[in-house]
């Protein structure tokens, strides 16, 4: 299934997703001028978007039986160094703890040399049909 695609934010930022499974999601966001602050580097806004898309893989495949969806309700970012324009980052999701009704998530986003950009800890709720 290609995740990023059924998720507009993620295709006007370029996200993709690589890899997605109920223990990890990995996906890579290009650091291009249009999601840059300045002194071209990539905005906070973008890494905590990139972060959330992963993070709500994660927790869309992890659903219980019977619920419709889920949605972040936290959000913590620590940010940790730059990711330059022309940069690749590379963001791993990865489940702290998935119950019947919360899942937390934490990623770790780095530039593809390994450089350390963002720490993101979520927390995602289940949804259930009304």
């Amino acid at each position: 299934m290609n995740f990023a695609a059924t998720m507009p934010l993620a295709a006007t930022l370029g996200v993709t997703i690589d890899e997605g499974s109920k223990d990890r999601v990995a996906g890579k966001l290009p650091v291009r001028p249009e999601i840059c602050t300045a002194g071209q580097i990539v905005h906070g806004g973008a890494i905590m978007a990139f972060a959330d898309c992963l993070g709500a893989v994660g927790a869309f495949l992890t659903l219980p039986e019977g619920a419709s969806g889920t949605t972040t309700i936290e959000s913590k970012t620590n940010f940790l160094g730059a990711g330059p324009v022309g940069a690749l980052l590379v963001g791993e999701a990865t489940p702290v703890k998935i119950g019947k009704r919360l899942s937390v998530w934490q990623t770790r986003i780095r530039t593809e040399a390994g450089a350390e950009v963002a720490l993101v800890t979520q927390t995602q709720m289940v949804l259930w049909p009304a």
